[in-house]
């Protein structure tokens, strides 16, 4: 089990997600003016609490009305849980069947259906609703998620939910330590008498205070001034925490939503990302190559294209390799999830995982090594990156690529390619280069 864990909201507009977690942790995430005066959430809010065990847990509360479904789509990518949020009064509901279908396509597997409002409904109807939502589950990923019956405003329920989120936090693995650290910004403020601050989610590696960092896409360079961890001032953070980052070198005004702070070299922002597809089955229609999109990864989302690779259109629940074409660059890395919706109307249609992050556009040798790649060997990985750069490269210029893997990692890659004759190794001066034996 994790030592800590983020959970996440999800969920219809006014069913009561900010409410429930306002009575599990005595914070409202609803932060903003026009959140309160509306009575709904407008932009992301974060919270946390002990579970009963003494281990911590950040809340992220999501927007549920489809409007502001894109501020959604830059909190999920951070969760290790999700709860599942339903209105006993409502039952199923637009937002929550796409919410759903976001959780799928973001690989978010651990999860509890909470059933709210459960103090405004009889005993029979709860049951009904229920039994709904569970025909409704079927076949997806929260298919055998427990679920707990709550009245947030009465505290039913409360305490056996706190135990369900113990018991599902069993099967949460810590996030790995390897490999650069970086944390995707989903809020910018200033403190005053500190300046700038950027908070996220660190999803790899461990950051620490007076660390040099830059902010990608931008190549801004900031040093880490102070670091806290659910409000409390600590020397460093580790990969899986909400962390808030005191930050020298860069105004607000310089930053935006969708920039990760990261490692220096360990990001390359890019426009041309190629990945698998996999589109939502329950479409009216296929997707053809060329359509304008929105692509979600991370917190950042870039408006586009997407084009296929592998054949002339995508049917409704089909996969596919697709090259995806963008107009502002994003910072991802091999592995990352990502979301695609059509530009207009604003609807989710698929996602998938990254298999490339460069500048390449399509021939049929990318599509080779699409396929190769998908195998996830990291000596595989490291042999694609050397066959697509076409060119000697030393290990720390693959590390750049590959910061998912270590430099030990990346080295053992290497010996075991030269053991297999399918790179040479040239010492040139000072330092050691790596060519794939097609460019010889």
């Amino acid at each position: 089990m994790a030592e800590e864990l983020i959970i996440g909201t999800a969920g219809h507009v006014d069913h009561g997600k900010s409410t429930l977690i306002k009575a599990l942790t005595g914070t409202d995430p609803d932060r903003l003016k026009e959140e309160k005066e509306r009575g709904i959430s407008i932009e992301l809010g974060f919270a946390h609490f002990l579970l009963p065990s003494g281990k911590r847990a950040g809340i992220v509360d999501v927007p549920g009305h489809e409007r502001f479904l894109r501020n959604m789509l830059a909190g999920v990518g951070s969760m290790d849980m999700v709860l599942l949020v339903i209105a006993a009064d409502e039952g199923v509901m637009p937002q929550t069947r796409e919410h759903l279908d976001i959780l799928q396509l973001l690989g978010v597997e651990q999860g509890i259906v909470v059933i709210t409002k459960a103090d405004m409904v009889e005993e029979d109807w709860l049951d009904m609703i229920q039994e709904d939502i569970q025909a409704f589950l079927k076949g997806t990923v929260l298919e055998k998620a427990p679920v707990c019956r709550i009245s947030a405003v009465k505290g039913q329920g409360l305490d056996e939910l706190r135990q369900k989120i113990e018991a599902a936090a069993e099967a949460i693995k810590p996030r790995s330590m390897a490999g650069a650290f970086r944390l995707p910004i989903d809020r910018i403020f200033t403190l005053q008498g500190f300046g700038t601050v950027v908070a996220g989610t660190l999803w790899s590696g461990f950051l620490e205070e007076g660390d040099s960092a830059v902010i990608e896409p931008g190549g801004l360079p900031v040093r880490v001034r102070g670091i806290q961890v659910y409000g409390r001032k600590v020397k460093a953070a580790r990969a899986g925490q909400r962390t808030a980052v005191n930050i020298a070198g860069a105004e607000c005004t310089e930053l935006t939503r969708g920039q990760v702070l990261a490692k220096e070299g360990a990001l390359k922002p890019v426009r041309i990302i190629d990945g698998r597809l996999t589109l939502l089955k329950h479409l009216a229609k296929a997707l053809r190559s060329g359509t304008r999109i929105r692509c979600h990864t991370g917190t950042a989302e870039s408006i586009g294209r997407v084009y296929l690779l592998d054949q002339e259109e995508l049917l409704p629940g089909d996969t596919g390799l697709v090259q995806i074409r963008l107009e502002i660059p994003i910072a991802p890395l091999y592995g990352d999830r990502y979301v695609l919706r059509l530009y207009s109307p604003m609807t989710t249609i698929g996602g998938g995982v990254i298999l490339a992050v460069d500048e390449r556009r399509f021939d049929e040798k990318k599509l080779a090594l699409l396929a190769q790649k998908e195998k996830g060997q990291p000596e595989d990985l490291v042999y694609h990156v050397l066959a697509g750069a076409g060119a000697m490269l030393p290990a720390g210029a693959l590390h750049k690529q590959l910061s998912q893997l270590t430099p030990e990692e990346i080295r053992a890659c290497l010996d075991k390619l030269l053991d297999q004759e399918k790179v040479s190794k040239w010492p040139i001066e000072d330092e050691t280069y790596y060519l794939d034996k097609e460019h010889e």
